[in-house]
């Protein structure tokens, strides 16, 4: 079972044919809706490929909230610690152009209610899970007793440091089993070069130093950066024609977590997320282009050599 601690996010994707110049308006093409937030997408890209997954959130009292229950509910994700906020449902305005390229804003609104307590109200049924998923977009003080419940319980944590924060204390992070940051949010949290991948490596390797268990590096579609007690390697990614990359880091953290929840196996479960989250890029929108387990047995990009936990 898989413990996912974060966000949940209404999606408002808008797809322009270019951003447009301050004070300008342009009219654009196309306009969805969807459900989304880096916990939410996680949860539902492990759920999708057959995990079973409890989530710990907040949503808000509106008909985002409701939606978003509805939606996790429907890919049959455990939300009995998934609790209302008064106000709004944390929502995200994204904007994609032509080659895939997204920016976001997020509004954290219900998000930011996810307390301590509710970490400790959830331990016996995060107590039962293999891995705790963690990211950002809930209150740093909520991410860190989720740390100190998962040393407390003996639960591997893995911290996903999105969206970057310069306020997350370095010496939390390196007390988890994993720790997932893409190349910008590496120097920011290091303070050190990531201009080469030789600075990079060195960034990850900083971090082995203060106590961290294993760096995963994540490079988009260049792989990722495996940096532990064993050594170092970048396993490489899949070069596919992207639509959409909104989404894709959290595909890749959902299907690490399944797939190491099942194994145990750190590379297998990054070639297999790599490959998941290029697939992911293929389709539009978030949620809706992560693949169930039988879509991702067929795709392409799809290893045929690493071991899938729920075969």
């Amino acid at each position: 079972m898989i413990g996912v601690l974060g966000s949940t996010m209404i999606d408002l994707v808008t797809y322009t044919p270019r951003m447009p110049a301050a004070g300008e308006t342009l009219e654009a093409p196309e306009f969805e809706l969807g459900c989304g937030g880096k916990g939410a997408n996680q949860a539902v890209a492990a759920a999708r490929l057959g995990s079973d997954v409890t989530m710990v959130a907040r949503v808000g009292s509106d008909a985002f909230g409701d939606l978003m229950l509805d939606t996790l509910r429907g890919e049959g994700i455990d939300v009995a610690h998934v609790g209302r906020a008064p106000g709004t449902n944390g929502v995200a305005p994204i904007f994609v152009e032509p080659d895939g390229t997204n920016r976001i804003l997020i509004v954290k609104g219900a998000n930011a209610a996810l307390t301590p307590a509710d970490v400790e109200a959830a331990a016996d049924a995060l107590a039962a899970c293999d891995l705790l998923v963690l990211q950002l977009e809930v209150p740093l003080e909520t991410v860190y007793a989720a740390i100190d419940l998962g040393k407390r319980l003996g639960v591997p944590v893995l911290l996903n440091p999105a969206p970057g924060d310069p306020d997350l204390d370095i010496a939390q992070a390196c007390r988890c089993a994993f720790f997932t940051p893409n190349e910008s949010e590496l120097g920011l949290l290091t303070g050190l070069p990531v201009d080469t991948p030789e600075q990079v490596r060195a960034a990850a390797r900083s971090l082995l130093d203060r106590g961290l268990d294993a760096v995963l590096v994540t490079l988009g579609s260049a792989g990722v950066l495996r940096v532990d007690a064993d050594g170092e390697e970048v396993v490489p990614g899949h070069a596919v024609e992207a639509v959409d990359t909104t989404g894709a880091g959290d595909a890749f953290i959902g299907a690490f977590a399944h797939a190491w929840s099942g194994s145990r196996d750190v590379r297998a479960a990054i070639e297999f997320a790599n490959a998941y989250a290029a697939d992911s890029v293929t389709r539009r929108g978030t949620q809706k282009s992560y693949a169930s387990a039988a879509q991702f047995a067929a795709s392409s990009t799809r290893p045929r050599t690493a071991h899938d936990p729920q075969e």
